[in-house]
C-alpha cells in the first residue's frame, strides 16, 4: 500500500511539473508579437520565430508552419521571450518589412542637397532681379571695376594716412570710392591719361613733380611711376587724405611747417560733422572733433575736396563728384546717368 501511495505522489508531481511548462508552449500570444504572430504565415516575418530546433532537446518534430527539412538547422520552433534570431533570417525580415534604412538615408540626404541648392540659385536669382530693378539694368563703365581692385592694393600702404592727424576718408572702407569716383571724372578710369596742358598724368592726373614729393612720404619704390595705376592711386589717397586733415612737414630752414586741411577751419566741421568744435595740438594741424557720419555731410566733404583735388573745376564738376560718390551701389540713378552722359561725349 505504502508503494503505491508513493508511486501516485511521484506521479502527480510530474503531472504538475508538466503543467508548469505547457505555457510556454501552448499559451496564446500575447501585446503586439501576438498579433503578429496571428497573421497569416506568408505575412510573418521569420524574424519572430526565435527559438531554433536544435536549442529544444528531446523535441524532434517542427512547429506547425516553419517546416525545415531534416538538415536544416535553422529551423525554428514556437517563440520564446528573449531569444535572438540568427542574423542572416533577422536581416532577411527586416529588409522585407521594414526595407534598408540607409538606402532611404542617403535618399533622403542627396534630396536635401538638392533642394538647398536649388533654394540658392533661387535667392541668387531674386537678389539678381531686385538689382536689375533698382538700377534699371544700368551699370559703371567697365573701367571701375578695375579701379576697385587696383583700389584695394594700394590702400594696403600703411602710409596714405594723413601725417601727422591720421586722417584715412581715401582709403577707409565706406569711402574708397572717392578714389575711383575722381579717377572717373578726370582721367575716364584711363591709367595712361596725359594732359598736356596741365601736365597731369596717370589715373589720377597729377604733375609729375607733385607725385614724386608725395610718393616720398608713402615710402614708395623710387622712381615714381606716374602711369602705374597703383602708384597713382597710393598717391591720390595720400593727397586726399592730407587736403583733408592737414599736414605737417619740414621747412627749407629745418622748421616744421603746419599745412592746414579742411577740417582745420570750423566753419568747414559745422558743415562736416555738425559740429564747429575742432582739437588742436602744437605741431599738428587742426582736425574736427566729430566725425563725418551722414551721407549729406560726406558729399559736402567729397565736393570740397575735388575743388582742391582738380585744378580749375567748377562748383558743378565738385557737385558731379558728390553725386557719383553717393550713389556708388546705384549706377541707375538719373542723375548719375546724366552725369555718365555727359562724360561719355567729353573723356569717356
Amino acid at each position: 500500500m505504502k508503494t503505491l501511495k508513493d508511486f501516485e505522489r511521484r506521479l502527480a508531481v510530474s503531472v504538475l511539473a508538466r503543467d508548469a511548462v505547457q505555457p510556454l508552449f501552448d499559451e496564446a500570444p500575447q501585446g503586439v508579437l501576438g498579433d503578429l504572430d496571428r497573421r497569416p504565415e506568408p505575412g510573418r516575418a521569420s524574424g519572430f520565430y526565435a527559438v531554433p530546433e536544435r536549442a529544444v532537446p528531446g523535441h524532434p518534430r517542427v512547429a506547425a508552419g516553419n517546416a525545415r527539412s531534416a538538415g536544416d538547422t535553422g529551423a525554428f520552433l514556437g517563440r520564446a521571450v528573449g531569444a535572438v534570431p540568427p542574423a542572416d533570417e533577422d536581416r532577411t525580415s527586416v529588409l522585407v518589412n521594414r526595407g534598408r534604412g540607409s538606402a532611404y538615408r542617403r535618399g533622403f540626404l542627396r534630396r536635401r542637397k538638392v533642394m538647398a541648392a536649388l533654394g540658392a540659385a533661387l535667392l541668387a536669382l531674386t537678389v539678381g532681379l531686385v538689382t536689375v530693378l533698382l538700377t534699371g539694368g544700368a551699370s559703371w563703365p567697365a573701367s571701375v571695376p578695375t579701379m576697385q581692385a587696383e583700389i584695394t592694393s594700394a590702400c594696403q600702404n600703411p602710409d596714405v594716412t594723413s601725417e601727422p592727424g591720421q586722417i584715412n576718408f581715401a582709403c577707409a572702407k565706406g569711402t574708397q570710392q572717392i578714389l575711383w569716383v575722381f579717377a572717373l571724372l578726370a582721367s575716364s578710369g584711363n591709367p595712361q591719361f596725359s594732359d598736356t596742358k596741365s601736365g597731369r598724368m596717370g589715373l589720377e592726373p597729377i604733375a609729375p613733380a607733385q607725385g614724386a614729393e608725395v610718393a616720398w612720404s608713402l615710402n614708395l619704390h623710387h622712381p615714381y611711376n606716374a602711369m602705374n595705376p597703383i602708384d597713382s592711386l597710393e598717391v591720390a589717397a595720400r593727397a586726399i587724405n592730407n587736403i583733408i586733415g592737414g599736414a605737417s612737414t619740414i621747412g627749407a630752414n629745418g622748421d616744421p611747417s603746419v599745412q592746414p586741411g579742411l577740417e582745420s577751419n570750423p566753419a568747414n566741421c559745422t558743415r562736416y560733422t555738425g559740429s564747429a568744435a575742432v582739437t588742436s595740438e602744437p605741431g599738428f594741424p587742426s582736425v574736427c572733433r566729430a566725425p563725418v557720419t551722414t551721407a549729406a555731410q560726406q558729399a559736402a566733404l567729397v565736393a570740397d575736396v575735388y575743388q582742391k583735388w582738380a585744378v580749375g573745376a567748377t562748383a558743378q564738376n565738385a557737385q558731379a563728384a558728390a553725386i557719383l560718390f553717393g550713389n556708388a551701389g546705384n549706377p541707375g540713378n538719373p542723375q548719375v546717368q546724366a552725369i555718365l552722359k555727359n562724360l561719355s561725349q567729353t573723356n569717356l
